[in-house]
């Protein structure tokens, strides 16, 4: 008989217990991740793999010794999703996985990580036999205070890298992508044969020496760059961090933190290695710290340590801690943790709320005592961290294309030379009788043949070209650097190309996808506006909102806030002003902090960004909130203090949508604050509410959300001493209960928030970076498309969509909240059909794209299947024209769904046909998976990614260009990006300057590197069909290698740094003209091959002008016959000067390098030339030249020649570009000149009807859908403020 045991895992946290996972984490029946170079085996080199923000999400579980008072550390907790998520295993069949992003795990025993964890240890006991069972080796042991036993195991050190290359990798990891492109393979191969001297007409090094260069100049680049990455690594391993030695703590650099040290890190310090928080300078063991590092979130976050621990508050008391930390193995689950902690005879749980990561940063608290659990690369972060990818552009995968065209056309004419040296030897009469060469050698020279003409013709394949794209984009990255205009001066951060081989890549981004907090927003809060009594108070009251008196008399406006102060003394809405102050400064879940040091000043600490703006907002209106303690709180109101008793908090939570304090004032009344979304406080008033002042508060509502500013109503009733006595019995015996308790005490709240007053509204700004608005609009108008990737709930997201014009009035908003895979398909598939009938009929959407494909069209002719298979997109790239402009809205739980591999296709259908989408409560996971759909199932796509922390790592590295924001030291995602700025708005000028030159630049450089080397050595095969195919060359060996690395090498470098085929200012006037990089209208297979078919008229006509002149009966003036070394001189100098016009030709933008470049190229020809003919001779060294100078320069058919054939060459490219700009005109030539005769820009903007339509547009969307955003946490707060003291003075440590 045969059992099958079978073990559902999520493979996403196959490795949540150290080791490592065949399969890889992203696998999906839509995409072949596995084929990826960008990840390793398992998704990410070092066996890591992608995971959740575990800063906005919850995972900690409650603590076994304290499980009713532990406050959970993260911050929000979303609802529990209503349906099992569907994870797709890669093996075609999904498996119900808990959804990282939705699921709240009460208990550890519902973690499934924790589960793994435990079906793995079960494994290793059953299939383990005779050692290798027991549990040391499934954990980890740490000995407090004995770093003798810890050095025994040998953990790993604390030094990290980033870096690409080490000591050791270098060599084989250059070498290997260097020669993973054709052109520098092929030179090999030429090199190689080129030593075999009966082969080869050129000399043996003609070769090798100039890839060598080439490769050597590639080596430097790459070795400049890593170095950067170096002294980055240098300088975080040399920071300074406090360690526990004897009894006092020394300074120690954190490279030389080892596994069980005890640390000591003061306020604003970042934690070194991954530490378990023993004890700290706050009440109870509490911590605060911020995790903007990570997640680019700067609300602080909660820590607390255990109450064994919590009293250790001296070097001494630490010193003396005598224990064993049982740790599990190092992990990358940032939300996860799982250990003890054996005092004495004690075995005491630790969770994630003692665990500190490293990278976090300690605020507002003074000083903590840790121990070191993990360090270096075993640390979570570094775990997570993603070894730097390899990345190709799309520009460098054409030019990999066309080198194999190159190929097949240089082998092409080897084979014609090589049958024809077959043929005259076999049948002429020349080499039969005057050569005397054997007819029946011919057969097994024809193959030797095949290899001379090889090396004959093999600069057909530009040398210098890889070497000269480096060259440029290393430059082009120099100027990136060094572009002022995108240095931020408060954080001293300029703008830094870390991975310069992708600038050109910039200027074809079709996709961006963004994240939300820290990118398109500061994730900074603050109090702007209020309505309060039916009038509006504005912090600054913007122009056409001022007070002004109508007709009748009455006054209509925003006041300020100083009139406020005024009318809560005097005004009839005083008593309300006070009511509506006095409910900010009490109804909240805030903690107060003093400063020893400066005691007048007060920091507010809030898991809510909103509350913490209320709070400061009532303070700088004289309410100011000085104490929290257990059970009441002290407000400062003039020169009184007052206190309220905290009898109950009713939290907040995303179906209440508000929260409630119930509280007893100083005069021994019980009232009701309640704070939250308009529709649910309105339909919760009192039916006696002034009608005239609701419908002015919900006017003002209006006018906030317009702006984008996040709106709460305030409310309040009294309560009766005998109705409230009798609630409390409710409340008290719901917060009892074991089962549902949420929802006992959710219908609990419901029971006494009834019959409220409408007091006011609130309107807080979620500030946004500067320029995010214009900018998004802008690279809209360049037909870019903005994804937006979020953690953040719905509503706020949809909000800051309006406010950054991501989402414009004139968008219709699908919005897919689905709760099942079936339903899901079902609106999707009805969505996308209702879409496309709107469509007209050749529109084209959803046409595979595999007819299309140019290895398909090659299939047909050439047999392909030595080729690697990549699996072909589904959906054509289309632009969004004359159709109706949609924004898609989906959650995180329904994304789950969509993504699976019957939906994935529909779901992305539809939302390229969207101009905007937004995904809301998405994980880091979620992020990458839906950059890699749209990277691998539309053609020719370019996706970026941009954002600010750790947990958008992921889909920068996914993407074809990642986007870091380096506004804060030592962000995450600006190390691991391949470009960093310091704001969003940086993006405008990245990608439609720098991007669009790079592109243009690139194009021109590969294009122009073709043409020179096709030109001069198709002259080879012109002169070989004169010459009887012998393999004989008709110039000189070092002349001719050095034409690459001498002679035409300025002209494209000046053209691939220095040209502008417009200028910045037109770039970005007219951001239209990016969609010529979108769709390759500078480099494509069209351009290429015209510029090969110029290259053969230009040789054709340079070599048999010459050949015309200088025949074989030609004589020179000292009487000996004009031979074919002086031909190929003349020659040579020819095709100097055609190729350095046509570089003037094709030049738009002159600076003086341009000038020296171009036209020192043919100076330096004619200075060079004549000393080496001269001297090389004598040495003896190239003999061939030996006397051709003088009779060359001494020639008036010569000079004659050199002037007539370039004119006559280029005569023919002058015409056509003529041809080009008058009758086949193109975007960027209009506009090249208005910039050249700085014409006035006349189009009709009709500001004052757009203004209108904006206006008319957005009362029909508050009228369709006006809500609230307000980003609460969802529990734990109630429980944190109940063991908070802000009276007691607090330890040094």
């Amino acid at each position: 008989h045969f059992y099958v045991i079978t073990f559902k895992v999520d493979p996403r946290r196959q490795q949540a217990s150290g080791g490592g996972s065949s399969r890889n984490p992203f696998d999906s029946p839509f995409d072949d991740f596995s084929n990826d170079p960008s990840y390793g085996s398992s998704g990410y080199a070092g066996g890591t793999e992608l995971v959740e923000n575990p800063f906005s999400d919850p995972r900690g579980a409650k603590s076994a010794s304290n499980p009713a008072t532990k406050p959970n550390p993260y911050g929000a907790q979303p609802t529990p999703p209503s349906a099992p998520v569907k994870t797709p295993t890669g093996l075609g069949d999904y498996e119900p996985a808990p959804s990282r992003t939705q699921g709240t795990f009460k208990d550890p025993a519902d973690d499934p990580t924790a589960t793994v964890s435990r079906t793995r240890a079960t494994l290793r006991k059953m299939f383990t036999f005779g050692g290798g069972g027991d549990d040391d080796q499934a954990d980890r042991i740490i000995h407090m205070n004995d770093p003798i036993k810890n050095k025994e195991q040998k953990f790993l050190h604390n030094r990290v890298t980033t870096a690409k290359y080490n000591m050791f990798t270098f060599l084989p990891k250059f070498l290997y992508e260097q020669f993973s492109k054709y052109a520098n393979l092929f030179f090999l191969f030429t090199a190689i044969i080129q030593q075999i001297g009966q082969i080869s007409p050129t000399n043996k090094l003609g070769t090798a020496i100039p890839l060598s260069i080439v490769i050597l100049a590639s080596a430097v680049k790459e070795l400049i760059e890593d170095g950067r990455r170096h002294s980055q690594d240098a300088e975080t391993n040399a920071r300074f961090v406090k360690t526990l030695h004897g009894t006092e703590f020394v300074e120690k650099r954190w490279r030389d933190v080892e596994v069980g040290d005890i640390v000591r890190v003061d306020n604003s310090g970042f934690f070194p290695a991954d530490l378990i928080l023993l004890s700290s300078s706050e009440p109870d063991g509490l911590a605060y710290i911020e995790t903007s590092n990570l997640d680019g979130e700067t609300n602080l976050k909660i820590r607390q340590a255990l109450p064994e621990t919590s009293n250790i508050l001296t070097p001494h008391d630490v010193a003396r801690l005598d224990g064993v930390l049982k740790s599990e193995l190092p992990n990358n689950s940032l939300y996860t943790y799982e250990g003890t902690l054996r005092l004495k005879e004690k075995e005491i749980p630790l969770d994630p709320t003692q665990l500190l990561l490293r990278g976090a940063q300690l605020r507002n608290t003074r000083w903590v005592y840790a121990v070191v659990v993990f360090t270096g690369h075993e640390t979570k972060l570094m775990r997570n961290a993603t070894a730097t990818p390899i990345k190709r552009t799309k520009v460098e995968r054409q030019v990999n294309t066309q080198i194999i065209f190159l190929f097949g056309l240089l082998l092409t004419m080897s084979i014609i030379c090589s049958a024809g040296y077959f043929i005259r030897q076999v049948s002429a009469s020349f080499e039969n009788n005057i050569l005397l060469q054997p007819s029946n050698e011919a057969l097994s020279l024809f193959f030797q043949n095949i290899l001379t003409f090889i090396i004959l013709f093999n600069n057909l394949i530009p040398l210098s070209l890889i070497v000269t794209m480096e060259l440029a984009k290393y430059f082009i990255g120099a100027l990136i650097n060094a572009d002022l205009d995108m240095y931020h001066e408060e954080s001293d951060s300029p703008a830094t190309a870390r991975m310069s081989s992708l600038v050109e890549e910039l200027g074809q981004i079709d996709y961006i996808f963004s994240d939300k907090t820290g990118t398109l927003t500061c994730n900074v809060m603050e109090f702007r506006m209020c309505s309060i009594g039916g009038i509006a108070y504005a912090d600054i009251v913007p122009e056409d909102k001022k007070v002004r008196v109508d007709e009748n008399g009455r006054e209509s406006g925003y006041y300020t806030f100083k009139r406020l102060l005024e009318n809560v003394k005097s005004h009839p809405t005083g008593p309300q002003i006070d009511e509506f102050l006095t409910l900010l400064a009490v109804c909240h879940t805030v903690i107060p902090e003093t400063n020893e040091d400066e005691p007048g000043k007060i920091a507010y600490q809030a898991a809510s960004p909103d509350e913490g703006a209320l709070v400061k907002g009532a303070a700088s209106l004289g309410y100011v909130f000085t104490t929290r303690r257990p059970r009441s709180v002290s407000i400062i109101v003039g020169e009184k203090e007052l206190e309220y008793e905290i009898l109950n908090i009713c939290e907040f939570n995303s179906t209440r949508k508000r929260m409630s304090a119930v509280v007893r004032c100083p005069n021994g009344q019980v009232k009701l604050y309640t704070k939250g979304a308009d529709t649910v406080i309105f339909e919760r008033l009192a039916a006696d509410n002034n009608a005239s002042m609701l419908d002015a508060t919900t006017v003002h509502l209006e006018e906030y959300a317009s702006e984008g500013l996040r709106t709460l109503c305030i409310a309040y009733r009294d309560i009766p001493n005998d109705e409230y006595t009798n609630w409390a019995a409710i409340y008290d015996k719901a917060a009892t209960t074991i089962n549902n308790r949420q929802k006992a005490l959710d219908d609990a709240a419901e029971m006494i928030e009834k019959n409220l007053y409408l007091v006011g509204a609130t309107a807080i700004e979620d500030k946004l970076q500067d320029g995010v608005p214009d900018t998004i609009h802008t690279l809209a108008e360049a037909g870019i498309k903005i994804w937006v990737l979020t953690g953040d709930r719905q509503e706020t997201a949809i909000n800051i969509g309006y406010s950054c014009k991501l989402i414009t009035e004139e968008m219709s908003l699908i919005v897919v909240n689905e709760p099942t895979h079936f339903e899901t398909k079902e609106f999707l598939e009805k969505k996308l059909a209702t879409v496309k009938s709107g469509l007209p009929a050749n529109f084209g959407v959803g046409t595979t794209v595999e007819d299309d494909d140019f290895m398909t069209r090659m299939g047909r002719y050439v047999p392909l299947s030595n080729f690697p298979k990549r699996k072909k997109p589904r959906f054509k790239k289309v632009t969004l024209t004359d159709i109706e402009p949609l924004a898609l809205i989906i959650d995180g739980r329904t994304l789950d769904f969509a993504l699976e591999s019957d939906i994935a296709m529909t779901f992305l259908e539809l939302a390229t046909l969207c101009k905007a989408v937004v995904c809301c409560r998405v994980s880091p996971l979620q992020k990458a998976l839906v950059v890699k759909l749209v990277k691998k199932n539309v053609a020719d796509s370019i996706t970026l990614a941009i954002g600010d922390g750790a947990n958008d790592v992921g889909m920068i590295q996914a993407a074809h260009v990642g986007v870091g924001i380096s506004g804060m030291e030592g962000l995450q995602a600006a190390r691991s990006a391949d470009f960093a700025i310091a704001q969003f708005r940086y993006l405008r000028k990245l990608l439609l300057v720098h991007g669009g030159w790079a592109y243009s630049r690139l194009s021109k450089v590969i294009l122009y590197s073709f043409y020179k080397n096709i030109t001069m050595y198709l002259i080879q095969l012109w002169f070989t069909l004169n010459n009887g195919f012998s393999g004989q060359t008709l110039f000189e060996s070092w002349i001719l290698a050095s034409y690459n690395v001498v002679f035409a090498v300025f002209q494209p470098i000046a053209i691939g740094i220095f040209d502008q085929y417009v200028s910045a200012r037109m770039l970005d006037r007219y951001p239209q003209m990016y969609r010529s990089g979108q769709y390759s209208e500078f480099y494509n297979h069209r351009s290429f091959w015209s510029w090969i078919i110029n290259s053969f008229y230009h040789s054709l006509l340079i070599f048999y002008f010459f050949a015309w002149m200088y025949d074989e009966s030609a004589i020179l003036p000292d009487g000996r016959n004009a031979n074919h070394w002086l031909l190929g001189s003349m020659v040579y100098t020819a095709d100097v000067m055609t190729i350095t016009w046509k570089a003037s030709l094709v030049s738009d933008y002159w600076v003086k390098f341009t000038y020296i470049a171009i036209f020192g190229s043919v100076a330096l020809w004619f200075v060079v030339f004549p000393i080496y003919a001269t001297v090389a001779p004598m040495i003896p060294f190239s003999e061939e030249l030996n006397g051709l100078v003088s009779p060359m320069f001494s020639s008036g058919v010569f000079w004659f020649m050199i002037l007539l054939v370039p004119v006559t060459a280029i005569l023919r490219d002058y015409t056509w570009k003529f041809a080009k700009r008058m009758y086949f005109t193109r975007s960027y030539h209009i506009v090249q000149e208005i910039q050249k005769y700085n014409i006035p820009d006349y189009r009709p903007r009709q500001e004052w009807f757009r203004k209108a339509v904006h206006k008319v547009r957005m009362i029909q969307r508050l009228k369709r859908n006006r809500g609230f955003a307000f980003s609460q946490s969802e529990s734990g707060q109630a429980n944190l403020i109940r063991v908070y003291d802000t009276t007691r003075r607090k330890p040094r440590g």
